[in-house]
């Protein structure tokens, strides 16, 4: 049976767009429902954005810091303080900032709408009840998350999403505006996010030409960024960020993203960064993609954190073990028998290989 999948229903592009997001969402707002929540990533408090965002009387700010990954307990506590808030059922939540602030934003929007934990609903549609209408306004590019069906939470035993149609945002706004400013080493590693996306969903088998023509649009865009001074650069991330999620809506990422979660879990390593790590060690599966994210890398100027620290026999077992829960992504990489060719072993080594122990 093919995937009938979700897709964002309304998007606004162009740089300034943003200054239509009060337009937007009035639109939303009712006599019965007329709150809004806007989870913003807290860098931007006492900015130029902070003072654009249409914040009216009644709604509620929430200013949320990312420097550590998105967790079910964050989710769990934001939830329950809009639920203090009000009784009422609020008419939209809008996440502004990176892919964490996004995710953190889809997370609450359907834990508004659905009982227990947001650790109850960590796997693949679990999610029983529709969220409240949600909103994506990207401040970095490349993690897909204003696409993705997905919200990437660190539970207490796991680093995994909750995967379902009713996380997909229903609107998103994307304004190159609002990256333009962003530290270089971050806009790298956050566009790697997409660089990689792309080299996993064109090399992996869920590929189709849906996919496949998603793909290859993000990672002509990529290169276009990384390797030449473009001066359309923010705009293109921009949009091989959202080409990028496009392409693996319908197929899936692989081994870098699984071996990546491991990684990120056990050490806290933010994903974009984790991912570079580790992708840097894969050329065993990937040869063209990690030759040319290295020449993406001497051309930004970026260096990889040069050592991480030892782990402990627990650590690299939970590592292959949160690993290990993500069965798609290495079908995706290695067919229906990948788990005759990716081993608990054959993952300890390369855990090695990535960690330098």
């Amino acid at each position: 049976m093919f995937q009938n999948f979700k897709m964002v229903s309304r998007l606004v592009f162009g740089r300034g767009c943003f200054n239509q997001l009060d337009d937007i969402i009035q639109k939303k707002r009712t006599k019965n429902r007329s709150f809004m929540i806007f989870v913003t990533d807290d860098v931007f408090k006492d900015t130029d954005l902070a003072a654009r965002i249409p914040l009216k009387s009644g709604d509620l700010m929430l200013w949320v810091n990312v420097d550590n990954e998105p967790t079910t307990m964050l989710v769990d506590m934001l939830t329950e303080k809009i639920q203090s808030f009000s009784e009422s059922l609020a008419a939209g939540v809008i996440g502004i900032g990176g892919g964490s602030t996004m995710d953190i934003a889809k997370a609450i929007s359907l834990m508004l709408t659905n009982p227990g934990s947001a650790t109850d609903y960590q796997g693949w549609d679990l999610i029983k009840n529709p969220a409240v209408w949600h909103v994506g306004i990207p401040t970095l590019a490349g993690t897909g998350a204003e696409v993705s069906r997905t919200t990437v939470l660190v539970g207490p035993d796991k680093k995994l999403g909750l995967n379902s149609d009713y996380t997909v945002f229903d609107q998103i706004v994307l304004d190159p505006e609002l990256i333009a400013d962003v530290p270089i080493d971050q806009r790298f590693y956050t566009g790697m996010d997409c660089y990689i996306h792309c080299v996993e969903s064109l090399n992996g088998t869920y590929l189709n030409t849906f996919s496949k023509s998603y793909g290859e649009k993000a990672m002509e865009l990529c290169r276009e960024v990384f390797l030449n001074d473009d001066p359309e650069g923010d705009d293109k991330l921009m949009m091989a960020s959202y080409f990028g999620g496009m392409s693996i809506a319908y197929s899936q990422v692989g081994i870098c993203h699984a071996l990546s979660y491991g990684l990120s879990f056990v050490l806290g390593i933010h994903h974009g960064v984790g991912n570079c790590i580790v992708f840097d060690q894969l050329e065993e599966f990937y040869p063209e993609g990690v030759r040319e994210f290295r020449e993406m890398m001497a051309k930004n100027d970026i260096r990889l954190p040069a050592s991480l620290r030892k782990v402990s026999d627990a650590e690299m077992k939970k590592m292959v073990d949160v690993a290990l829960v993500l069965e798609p992504l290495w079908e995706n990489a290695l067919g229906k028998e990948w788990r005759l060719m990716m081993t608990r072993e054959r993952i300890e080594v390369l855990y090695g290989l990535i960690l330098g122990q």
